[in-house]
């Protein structure tokens, strides 16, 4: 039987795939790589080179990696029983195998040797900087370890891949389940019609009448957004920030137990490797070096943010109590109440704007001002995908290709929430040529109603060109090394540097005018609307800074050891941390923790303060733009330091060729408003 996993021609053909070929695919590509460990392991007498031990172990775990890649894409893109079924068959086979290989000190050894040889001053910096990252990988994962603690180690890896597996398929199932079945618009009024549209078109799939929600985001947020029925709104957000809880009505999704094994389990971890928390493990790969520098960061921003906080509520508040008569401004009325506030002061709707952007007309200018930036041309391409609205794409560059990426941009039952890049195939030498860089872009997007193009909120322009930013970091990558190519050995707080940056070309007049074109005139975005827009920019940016705060320190308090030595749950943690820099208090049932997939599931354990961390960076590398006023020139020179260079140098040193000096943190806060030029 042939079977796609075990073809590395070219791109999986996923039209072919099926779940009973990933169980012999894996099994057969393990057994390879440990052919290979054995190789390495058996010729440990012999002087070590770079071509005797990372070059052959490079290419036997590559294969593995990039099939169970499209095994955990598909996990995340179109989950069903069958698919799920083999992925957690053979997660714990995977875990098992990395574990292994992290714990091989005769592997360790090796590198340690070639680390220590008069070669290695002739290795290239990527070379280098390769060696010197599984070193220290090797050490955190357990390679010093004894033979009893190595053990325990292997067991508590393969434990946390499996809760973690466990907590995003509870809150997948949890989404998923949920339904409201509306049967009159009366009931509706306030929402636009796009929505009314999805939610007509939802039930009439399901074989029901009236209109269907879910708590996939397109679905629910426009009631809390639009709806004027105050009971709707309160009844959409219950259910959204009680799923997967104690409080959600179905205890087999409850990730309350879920949470607590993982945080022992990630306290064991780092206790057996000799650190003082989890978060000090995490920040051995991280820019920065502690937690107390994190911690200071944190509260740092949330004095600086607090004040517009406080005046965003404090005007909020004051605008539902004399204009919408809500006295007692609840947790499920701020969206609504900020969007009318919103129309107020500046004259425009979401819905307004969101006529002006059809997707292929923001898909068009995206290309345009990537070509602009960095000299580079995108065309439809063709490979087989895992669902017909999959779009395929190529990157060329003076007629030669870059790199390609798949664009599915929909939400949909089986899909997980949110928005993410992933890696598909890394750039690298092979023995052939050069092998160019693949990436996966996934959102979450209202899709089109039927015989109609889909057509975008301005938040969702912003979305897609944040996971565009992450693929060009993976896909304009000129170096040749797997491991240090594209986004692969950059440090996780500075990987949102590039998403980020790609943001602020969202606000630019030239590059709006080029993707706008409204769903009836075909006119691009009016300069009044843009001015309002510009104007609203800020809009509550001081609630919405002290939100990212509160989540990020509850993400380093839980794994800095506080929540031991305070004795406290996880919800009397997030309540602390709440008190402390929140403006705003969430009603008591809400169970928000218990869908943060981000760090019980997503790989930002420790590390969700990057997200503002890396917002410095972006931001002072935008100014850089903003300064030269001319895009091309400092375009090139971005992708020479930033992009091109990949994971062969610290962050920092990239940013520093750059900009010319370390980074400052007086663009984030212009640009948010919160300081004046």
């Amino acid at each position: 039987m042939h079977n796609p996993l075990l073809d590395f021609t070219d791109l999986v053909d996923f039209a072919a795939l099926r779940p009973e070929h990933v169980t012999p695919a894996i099994a057969s590509l393990l057994a390879d790589c440990k052919t290979t460990v054995g190789k390495i392991e058996h010729n440990s007498g012999n002087p070590a080179s770079w071509e005797t031990v990372v070059e052959p172990l490079e290419n036997a775990t590559e294969q593995l990696s990039r099939a169970w890649g499209v095994i955990s894409h598909l996990h995340g893109v179109c989950d069903t029983p069958e698919w799920r079924a083999v992925y957690n068959e053979n997660q714990p086979l995977i875990t098992e195998f990395y574990t292994a290989l992290g714990q091989n000190l005769m592997l360790f050894q090796q590198y340690q040797t070639l680390a220590d040889s008069p070669l290695f001053a002739s290795y290239s910096t990527a070379r280098q900087k390769i060696i010197r990252n599984a070193l220290r990988d090797f050490k955190l994962s357990g390679a010093e370890l004894n033979a009893e603690h190595k053990l325990r180690y292997a067991e508590i890896q393969e434990l946390s891949a499996a809760l973690s597996t466990k907590y995003s398929e509870n809150v997948l199932d949890a989404t998923n389940h949920y339904e409201l079945n509306i049967p009159s618009a009366d009931q509706l009024a306030g929402l636009p019609q796009d929505a009314l549209q999805a939610a007509a078109a939802k039930a009439a799939d399901a074989g029901k009448s009236g209109y269907l929600f879910g708590l996939q985001f397109p679905s629910f947020y426009p009631i809390l957004q639009y709806a004027d029925d105050q009971a709707l709104r309160a009844e959409v957000y219950r259910a959204n920030t009680t799923k997967a809880s104690d409080m959600g009505g179905h205890p087999e999704w409850d990730n309350t137990a879920t949470m607590e094994q993982i945080l022992a389990l990630r306290n064991e971890e780092a206790s057996l490797l000799g650190y003082a928390s989890y978060a000090n493990v995490s920040l051995a790969t991280k820019m920065a070096e502690t937690p107390q520098q994190v911690s200071e960061f944190l509260i740092d921003l949330a004095n600086r943010a607090r004040p517009y906080a406080e005046q965003d509520l404090s005007e909020l508040r004051q605008f539902a109590r004399e204009t919408l008569c809500l006295d007692d401004l609840k947790a499920h009325d701020i969206a609504y109440a900020s969007e009318k506030l919103r129309q107020q002061r500046y004259a425009f709707s979401e819905q307004e704007v969101k006529q002006y952007f059809p997707q292929h007309q923001v898909i068009a200018g995206l290309f345009a001002i990537t070509h602009t930036l960095y000299g580079l041309t995108i065309k439809p391409d063709q490979a087989s995908v895992w669902h017909p609205a999959v779009q395929f794409f190529r990157i060329e560059k003076d007629h030669q290709l870059i790199g390609q990426f798949y664009l599915d941009l929909y939400a949909r039952e089986g899909k997980q929430g949110g928005a993410w890049m992933d890696d598909a195939r890394g750039r690298r030498m092979t023995g052939t040529g050069i092998q160019t860089p693949v990436a996966y872009l996934n959102c979450n997007f209202t899709p089109p109603a039927k015989g109609k193009p889909a057509y975008l909120t301005h938040d969702d322009v912003i979305t897609l060109f944040h996971e565009f930013g992450h693929g060009l970091h993976h896909m304009l990558t000129q170096v040749d090394e797997l491991a240090v190519s594209g986004i692969s050995g950059v440090e996780w707080d500075a990987v949102e540097l590039p998403s980020q940056f790609m943001e602020n070309f969202c606000w630019e007049w030239d590059v709006l005018q080029q993707m706008s074109a409204h769903c009836d005139s075909g006119l691009s975005l009016p300069r009044a609307l843009y001015d309002k827009m510009l104007a609203a920019k800020n809009f509550q940016s001081g609630l919405q800074t002290l939100r990212q705060v509160e989540l990020s320190l509850f993400d380093l308090r839980l794994h800095d050891g506080y929540l031991e030595q305070q004795q406290l749950t996880v919800q009397a943690l997030l309540n602390q941390i709440r008190a402390q820099v929140a403006v705003i208090e969430p009603p008591q049932f809400n169970r928000f923790q218990h869908a943060f997939s981000h760090i019980f599931a997503g790989g930002y354990a420790a590390g969700y303060f990057s997200y503002k961390w890396a917002e410095v960076l972006s931001a002072d590398a935008y100014a850089a733009f903003e300064e030269a006023g001319n895009h091309a020139d400092t375009g090139k020179r971005f992708e020479r330091e930033i992009l091109a260079v990949g994971g062969s140098r610290t962050a920092l040193e990239s940013f520093i060729a750059f900009r010319g000096r370390p980074p400052e943190i007086s663009a984030l806060l212009r640009h948010n408003g919160m300081e004046t030029r």
